[in-house]
């Protein structure tokens, strides 16, 4: 399984991060995304792509981090994403749960690094919080490579939305929780070619692990979770969102 979306550059794994990546091996996990948050974490995300050949990275300035991005930063983003191991733009987006003050400040970085991603011929990691129309509207100005929605939280129409554009669609531990009807009923209805797996650890783990801090270990099952919605196998589940996530961020 790949894991498109991961925060394991986080204290939580740094105790003896070695072992940790080991035991994401037993775990079934060929790859994991590393993606950006804010410029300080950049350099890190590429050492640990260059000393682990599992790992990949993604870069760019999340919503929340907003007055992180700068002339500098931006020269920094354009920079580190020549580096072989460095696979999209992201995690950018808007997030209006706690930035609803901050409305234009995130639009304006949004569009700033859509931009970059368009020249550079990147796909763009979307975060999409409350925040859905805005997000879809100005996506459809750009030319992109490939659109992500991270941890998906739209409904069956709004997933129809993406679908019709050709956006892919991330799910992560929130498909497993009981309140997740929504979703559920989303991802029942797109494509599993056009589907994503995902932790973003070290947030939202899967049931049974709720409320624990996440691992890509715990992919499987959130794969399980999807298996059982679609009335399929997991394996095919898993042989196929490789396959997407391998065509998508060019992992070869």
């Amino acid at each position: 399984m790949i894991d498109t979306h991961s925060h394991i550059n986080f204290e939580e794994y740094k105790t003896d991060f070695n072992a940790f990546i080991k035991e994401l091996k037993d775990n079934d996990i060929e790859n994991v995304v590393i993606p950006g948050v804010e410029p300080s974490t950049f350099d890190e995300i590429i050492s640990y792509c260059e000393n682990y050949d599992m790992l990949y990275g993604a870069i760019g300035i999340h919503p929340s981090e907003w007055q992180t991005y700068t002339p500098n930063s931006e020269e920094k983003i354009i920079k580190l994403l020549n580096h072989k191991k460095i696979v999209a733009i992201g995690e950018i987006g808007l997030d209006f749960h706690y930035g609803f003050n901050e409305k234009e400040e995130q639009k304006n970085i949004l569009i700033k690094q859509l931009e970059i991603a368009q020249n550079a011929n990147k796909p763009v990691i979307i975060h999409d919080r409350e925040a859905h129309e805005e997000v879809f509207n100005i996506l459809q100005n750009y030319k992109l490579k490939d659109v992500i929605f991270h941890c998906f939280s739209g409904d069956k129409e709004f997933a129809k939305k993406c679908l019709d554009k050709g956006y892919y669609i991330a799910v992560g531990g929130v498909i497993t929780f009981k309140n997740s009807e929504i979703l559920k009923e989303a991802v029942k209805i797109i494509p599993l070619e056009m589907l994503l797996l995902e932790t973003d650890a070290p947030y939202l783990a899967p049931v049974p692990y709720r409320g624990k801090t996440n691992s890509p270990k715990y992919l499987k099952y959130i794969a399980d979770k999807i298996a059982e919605l679609k009335k399929i196998d997991i394996d095919t589940v898993k042989y196929q969102t490789v396959i997407n996530a391998k065509k998508v961020f060019n992992i070869k």
